[in-house]
């Protein structure tokens, strides 16, 4: 029975070599930075994002997918709390002192994928360049966070007037590298990612201005992503081949 055991492990982690194209269930989970233009640029800086997905890779290595996002990053371009600061930049609190207000950039982004696998000349014929093009949804904010809840002016519900919730429609370009290991182990994929946001506000009207955004907004980004694969492979490739 251990000798059973032993050789199913040792088969499992010794290297293998595949011999065709095979269809692959995969979750990811990835990483990556975008840096923004268009109108998103006039509102924050670069920002960075985590989040995971769905991967369907066909034997005639068409991939399909759904992946979402969480976005965030420290640098907002726009001074909403304008209004509220006095003359040497600080907003004040109830009592009468400097309050400790942060002001970060918070997103999500979700989406439906599709794409082709272009292996490359080797022994793996799963793993090559790849491009995909996806569609779906992407929202930010800016988010405010008054640290020990002393301004009135951006309390609970208040805050909503000043942190232009915003979302819409979202199109993506993925072009980059994906690794399916043949000791499955080391499976990734890297690459460049472009996205275009048609954005409009959420909200009734911002608080610092009095008026009602009716903007549409063009957001666009672009950056790196890198994302670890967990393949489940509905089949074995026809042949390995073990050393």
């Amino acid at each position: 029975m251990r000798f059973t055991v032993l050789f199913f492990l040792l088969s499992f982690f010794s290297k293998a070599q595949f011999d065709s194209t095979i269809r692959v269930i995969m979750v990811t989970f990835h990483f990556g930075g975008d840096l923004p233009y268009g109108d998103l640029a006039q509102r924050f800086g670069p920002s960075l994002k985590a989040g995971g997905g769905f991967m369907y890779k066909t034997n005639k290595n068409w991939i399909w997918g759904i992946d979402a996002s969480y976005l965030y990053g420290g640098n907002v371009r726009e001074d909403v709390l304008a209004s509220l600061k006095t003359s040497d930049g600080n907003v004040i609190d109830n009592e009468g002192y400097p309050a400790d207000i942060r002001v970060t950039e918070r997103g999500l982004s979700s989406r439906l994928t599709f794409g082709r696998l272009f292996k490359l000349r080797g022994r793996n014929p799963n793993s090559g360049f790849t491009a995909n093009v996806g569609m779906g949804f992407l929202q930010h904010k800016i988010h405010i966070r008054d640290a020990q809840n002393r301004v009135a002016a951006v309390y609970k519900e208040n805050k909503y007037g000043y942190d232009r919730l915003s979302g819409g429609l979202s199109i993506s370009q993925f072009i980059g590298y994906y690794y399916l290991s043949e000791n499955r182990i080391a499976n990734f994929y890297i690459g460049i990612e472009v996205t275009q946001n048609f954005t409009k506000s959420y909200r009734e009207y911002n608080y610092d201005t009095g008026l009602k955004d009716t903007k549409k907004r063009f957001d666009g980004m672009y950056g790196f992503k890198i994302g670890w694969i967990l393949p489940f492979y509905k089949r074995q490739p026809d042949e390995f081949y073990y050393y």
